[in-house]
């Protein structure tokens, strides 16, 4: 997590794929994404990180949807 507790994409991508797994299972889901499914095990373990073409391909079928906050004036 970052200094402000605040979830970092890894962590929210991270907590989706555990949920995701708990439910369907990791082969469908590596199949579906194109993702290679040591990758995922890998990730999931915190071993390694995700290349990003393919962590957009796991956020579209976990159905997470990056927002952009307007940035704050100081």
């Amino acid at each position: 997590m970052t200094r402000d507790d605040k979830p970092t994409l890894t962590d929210v991508l991270r907590e989706a794929l555990r949920e995701a797994v708990e439910r369907d299972g990791l082969r469908p889901m590596s199949r579906a994404t194109r993702v290679p499914h040591p990758s995922l095990i890998r990730f999931l373990r915190g071993e390694q990180s995700l290349y990003l073409a393919a962590a957009d391909r796991l956020a579209a079928y976990l159905g997470i949807e990056a927002v952009r906050r307007p940035k704050k004036k100081e």
